[in-house]
């Protein structure tokens, strides 16, 4: 199946985030994400980004930040991102293969494969999940929405690339006092 629309939700009540991941026009996967969960999401996704060839073959740590900055500045401005809210009453009702009540993500496993795209599978304790096969562009824009509704969850996590050193920072370190 092919991955058409990712969509993430603050629901107060439940405080946790409700992803929706929309396939093919025809089905549609609900997940529940926990603070938790979207500290080790976000740990994953990061640690993905940062393991592409171009970003790992810089010995320098402020380098492979900068570098990991512009390539998520691409990646961004490649997504389409929409503003359309949830599905309303007059589209088509969707198949929901894991069944119409979203599903506990209690564990994430996430690797590059050989064609440089990042499998992430999301999963319960116990069952079936689903594994999201994204590009470097689908991810990075999962992480600016699950950054984005964090923020409106007010769960106070540091979801944030490594920082780029400014010029200052690095004057400052070159600097030394005999």
């Amino acid at each position: 199946m092919k991955l058409e629309r990712i969509r993430i939700e603050f629901e107060a009540e439940q405080d946790r985030l409700l992803m929706f991941v929309l396939m093919d026009g025809m089905s549609e996967i609900r997940l529940w994400l926990t603070r938790r969960c979207v500290r080790r999401l976000w740990s994953a996704m990061l640690r993905m980004a940062e393991i592409k060839p171009e970003v790992q073959l810089l010995a320098n740590p402020e380098a492979r930040s900068a570098v990991l900055h512009f390539e998520r500045e691409k990646a961004l401005r490649a997504v389409k991102f929409s503003r359309t809210g949830p599905a309303s009453e007059h589209d088509s009702p969707r198949a929901q293969p894991l069944g119409p009540e979203p599903l506990l993500v209690s564990r994430i496993q996430a690797r590059r494969e050989s064609d440089g795209r990042t499998l992430l599978a999301l999963l319960p304790q116990e069952g079936a999940g689903t594994h999201l096969t994204l590009s470097d562009n689908l991810l990075h824009g999962l992480m600016k929405l699950v950054q984005q509704t964090a923020t409106k969850a007010e769960w106070d996590l540091e979801l944030d690339l490594p920082p780029v050193p400014t010029f200052a920072e690095e004057v400052a370190r070159e600097r030394v006092l005999n």
